[in-house]
């Protein structure tokens, strides 16, 4: 008899753990079939060390459904997203965020922000370039 109860319990906690599993295990939409990204990898080129830039990332809804931007979240202090939390994207439409970087980097840098969207959709999208701290480092950095 004890056996079964044992038994039992297993088979209780390992279906409580798959029941677990299979919730929280929600298909996400694939972002690229309902929004498409303009500069979701741009390249800063040489930049001046210390001196702060902004570019804009354009989302364009290429879906029948309205898209909500839920959030942005920045790789690091030094990246500063632009943007309106719950912002709905109407079909056919599209939205502009701002992504701020400081400036505090010296050489190559490539630096991450992550957007999330309703339906668990996201997209991680990046920026690069070249920092330099004086007019030596503008020279090796044409040469590259």
């Amino acid at each position: 008899m004890r056996n079964y109860l044992v038994l039992a319990f297993l088979l209780l906690v390992t279906g409580v753990a798959f029941g677990q599993q299979m919730t929280g295990a929600v298909a996400s939409k694939d972002v690229t079939r309902y929004l498409s990204f303009t500069n979701d990898d741009y390249d800063m080129g040489k930049i001046p060390y210390g001196k702060p830039l902004e570019y804009n990332l354009t989302i364009k809804n290429i879906s029948k459904d309205t898209v909500t931007l839920l959030s942005i979240k920045a790789g690091c202090g030094c990246t500063t997203p632009k943007y309106r939390a719950n912002d709905l994207i109407l079909p056919g439409k599209s939205i502009f965020i701002t992504l701020g970087f400081n400036g505090g980097a010296s050489g190559e840098f490539t630096k991450f922000a992550d957007l999330y969207f309703n339906d668990g959709m996201q997209k991680q999208v990046k920026f690069h370039g070249w920092a330099f701290a004086d007019s030596t480092g503008a020279k090796s950095a044409v040469n590259r």
